[in-house]
């Protein structure tokens, strides 16, 4: 038994600190180096195959099914654009260190959940995206408190949009003065300016991403020389998906399955 813990005790380890270390260099230069996944699979591979022949042979079937399962939803919502890549190789690593929750290690705060038994990257991936979806919340809150403390609209020169463009941008971004978006490299301008029939056109962007950043930025430091552009605009902090999907291994391992604690809760 002690033999097992230390095993589930390295494999949990190694799955945070691999983990951490990708989230604070997906954060600070948004890239990930395949030398973090090149070490983490095979390392955690072998831990958990070790244990799993010596101490349960029996759930050796239920390990590749966890790690089949996870890996195609994880390449599933890559292609759909719903994941990057580094997100995606971060659920595969962690189908491979720990399918199955490691209760000879650790109880969480609430019981262990039936997904988290069978299936626990995908109780991973619920909290994190709980986590990623209250961010949500945190913007359209902070844009109403700014559309009140200001009195100006929140898309104006952007009436022609969508209601579900702006409704996205409402949810994943809010309005920041010109020069703090050039200054802060992690803001992400969630507007764009084209020109149609010879005039400035405001557009919103719904994806923001790195490419293509400082021609936007020039774009807009025009178009606001011209008064096409008030001095506040739209950005995202653009928080990487793997941030979440840490701070969701950390709610599982010590918490629980949150999706399934709240569905539990509202079914008595």
């Amino acid at each position: 038994m002690e033999t097992k813990l230390i095993l589930d005790g390295c494999r949990a380890l190694l799955s945070i600190v691999f983990l951490i270390y990708a989230s604070w260099s997906d954060f600070k230069t948004r890239e990930v180096s395949n030398t973090i996944w090149i070490l983490f699979a095979p390392s955690t591979f072998i831990l958990t195959f070790l244990q799993i022949l010596v101490y349960e042979p029996l759930q050796l079937t239920f390990y590749g099914i966890s790690f089949a399962i996870t890996t195609a939803f994880a390449v599933i919502l890559f292609y759909s654009g719903g994941f990057g890549g580094a997100d995606a190789k971060a659920f595969m690593c962690l189908a491979l260190a720990l399918p199955f929750y490691p209760k000879n290690l650790l109880t969480p705060l609430f019981r262990v959940s039936p997904i988290s038994q069978r299936f626990f990257p995908l109780t991973v991936f619920s909290n994190s995206v709980l986590l990623a979806a209250l961010t949500a919340v945190y913007m359209l809150l902070r844009n109403v408190f700014w559309r009140q403390k200001t009195g100006e609209k929140l898309f104006e020169g952007h009436e022609d949009e969508s209601f579900g463009r702006k409704l996205l941008v409402l949810i994943t971004g809010y309005k920041v003065p010109f020069e703090k978006l050039r200054e802060k490299w992690h803001l992400y301008p969630l507007e764009d300016i084209e020109t149609a029939e010879d005039e400035l056109k405001r557009k919103l962007i719904v994806v923001p991403k790195d490419e293509g950043r400082e021609a936007i930025l020039e774009r807009l430091t025009n178009a606001i020389k011209t008064g096409k552009v008030q001095n506040a605009v739209w950005a995202s902090p653009g928080l990487p998906m793997l941030i979440f999907i840490t701070v969701g291994l950390f709610m599982a391992l010590f918490v629980g399955d949150i999706v399934w604690i709240f569905v539990s809760f509202l079914l008595g």
